[in-house]
């Protein structure tokens, strides 16, 4: 009788164990792990679409973010692109006088802004901007809601520090709500090469 009762409070412990087991491993999945693999990153100068945009100086987007010859996208404007227009401050803002300084020390290190890419994708990902901005006649703003010029605040985006990339700007679910809303394909060989 002894061994049985000795044997069910050994079970018993054994089933505590387990569900404190469960409830940390809950613990660290769900609230610790997602903290240690994203990190925040902010643009290494304050930049306003708002201000660019429509909104303000009446930029158009392909205006600094071009397409090649070739049609490939040439992605982020150069230092240079920004120095058509600020050679000189365009008014009196603390953000301004900021970039100011900052190209000026670029410029003479012939360096360009180390822009962060929140749009990256991993490399077994093909994205054409050709198709969808010349082809389909797409605005900007569909995929790129943060930076679409109806914001002054300079985004702030968690990356995922494994893939270096931030998915939750373009992530896989909303590119194939699009191309079923839009009546187009979502086989993989789409965008998966």
């Amino acid at each position: 009788m002894e061994k049985e009762m000795e044997k069910e409070g050994k079970s018993k412990g054994g089933w505590i164990f387990f569900w404190v087991g469960v409830a940390a491993s809950l613990v660290l999945g769900w609230l610790i792990f997602p903290g240690l693999i994203h990190s925040k990153k902010v643009q290494p100068v304050h930049y306003s679409h708002l201000k660019h945009g429509e909104g303000g100086a009446g930029l158009q987007c392909e205006e600094c973010h071009a397409f090649r010859d070739d049609g490939s996208f040439a992605g982020i404007p150069p230092l240079a692109k920004c120095l058509e227009c600020h050679e000189s401050p365009q008014g009196s803002s603390k953000e301004e006088a900021d970039f100011i300084k900052v190209a000026e020390k670029l410029k003479q290190e012939n360096k360009n802004i180390p822009w962060l890419i929140y749009s990256e994708q991993p490399d077994n990902v093909y994205f054409s901007h050709a198709a969808h901005i010349k082809m389909a006649k797409m605005k900007c703003e569909e995929c790129h809601k943060l930076v679409g010029g109806k914001t002054d605040k300079n985004p702030v985006y968690n990356y995922k520090w494994i893939s270096g990339y931030a998915p939750e700007v373009m992530m896989m679910e909303t590119c194939e709500a699009c191309h079923e809303k839009k009546g187009k394909s979502n086989a993989c060989f789409v965008c998966h090469k």
